[in-house]
């Protein structure tokens, strides 16, 4: 079925809640409406839009929005080890990793709570705690516009990087995803060496196993073919007063939305689209002189949080933000978020573009003129 509505309203389908409009909104159901729609009679240009999550509108946009609202689910593989499902593409992300984890499947658990749909992800390559959707993906499904026919693309071709792949570069506009397949794991495979998700896991009484522990924890052939259980269904061994009880996706699951929900604006009450800027990744050098300027702010013995990234090394964006003083700044009704200085948010409910875009410019000049480096938003501007 399409659907289609002229002079639409966008502030419902933005989480920043950017009050504009487009010329024309069409939301198509099936895949056979992208193949019936006749492209050059709508306005131009075609932005496909999922749930908004990622978007920071400028002003009303003068083409048409295309809202994929497939959503389909299906096994497409099964091993003792794996299982490949496909999802639609308008199927909420957040719903497929809540599915797993209640299933005791692996791989999405840590990108928990990140608003958005499943065809978005293959396109932005969302990431958090270590993880990026690019791990779990291994098929894409996508309408060509070029050619008019529906293709299979090979996650190795899609030259995914951080927050980044050719969907949003030399692809855009080309393939308009309509499935992506997602490959978990039925070993249990914890990710827990980042952002606290150690300390959260022990906050909520789960004891955190060494790695060794949890890879001689292979499951076993299940008992059922319906899998109707995380311990029985699923295969685990048999526990006993002396086995250790492993953690379960869901235990991560749970510690990551406590750690994003004490961080994080819930985009239902704030309007907001997450992580407003990438976190850069410099050389070796270039951290040297940060770690000397901010140990002359904060004395001999502090330390700059930092990731290892191949040879380089990767900075939080919130802990520049931070220490430039604009956590909590405002620009008319738009905010850097007092407890997430990597998020902006819509405060007032009512803050314009140019409030959000004034802001950002703030803070961008003044992370440069400190350390040197110029912040990249992540949020796509419109």
């Amino acid at each position: 079925m399409i659907i289609r509505q002229t002079d639409f309203d966008l502030s419902s389908r933005n989480t920043f809640r950017m009050q504009v409009k487009c010329a024309l909104f069409v939301e198509v159901t099936e895949e056979a409406d992208l193949a019936a729609l006749d492209w050059n009679a709508l306005p131009q240009p075609v932005m496909v839009m999922g749930g908004g999550s990622n978007l920071l509108f400028t002003k009303d946009f003068p083409g048409t929005v295309l809202h994929v609202a497939i959503c389909h689910s299906e096994r497409s593989e099964e091993s003792l080890s794996e299982e490949s499902w496909a999802l639609g593409a308008g199927v909420v992300f957040d719903d497929f990793c809540a599915w797993a984890a209640a299933e005791g499947l692996w791989g999405p658990e840590n990108l928990s709570l990140i608003p958005g749909e499943c065809g978005a992800s293959a396109v932005q390559n969302i990431g958090a705690y270590g993880v990026e959707a690019k791990d779990i993906i291994c098929g894409i499904r996508a309408y060509d516009r070029e050619t008019g026919t529906f293709v299979h693309i090979d996650p190795a071709d899609c030259g995914y990087g951080y927050r980044t792949s050719k969907f949003k570069t030399e692809w855009k506009g080309r393939y308009i995803i309509t499935a992506v397949t997602y490959r978990l794991s039925k070993t249990p495979q914890p990710k827990l060496d980042y952002g606290g998700i150690r300390k959260a896991l022990e906050d909520r009484g789960k004891a955190v196993s060494s790695e060794i522990a949890f890879a001689s924890l292979r499951p076993l052939p299940s008992a059922s073919p319906t899998g109707p259980s995380l311990l029985s269904g699923r295969g685990w061994p048999e526990i006993s007063e002396d086995t250790a009880f492993p953690l379960s996706p869901q235990d991560i699951r749970d510690a990551i939305i406590d750690i994003r929900r004490k961080k994080l604006p819930a985009v239902e009450e704030v309007g907001s689209a997450g992580s407003f800027f990438c976190n850069p990744v410099i050389s070796r050098e270039h951290f040297a002189r940060i770690e000397a300027t901010a140990r002359e702010d904060n004395g001999p013995e502090y330390s700059v949080p930092h990731f290892e990234v191949g040879d380089q090394i990767k900075v939080p964006a919130a802990w520049m933000i931070d220490q430039c003083g604009f956590k909590g700044a405002r620009n008319g009704g738009a905010q850097v978020f007092h407890n997430q200085p990597l998020v902006i948010v819509n405060a007032s409910g009512t803050a314009s573009p140019a409030d959000i875009i004034g802001l950002e410019n703030q803070v961008i000049r003044a992370v440069e003129a400190k350390y040197g480096i110029t912040l990249r938003p992540e949020v796509e501007h419109v």
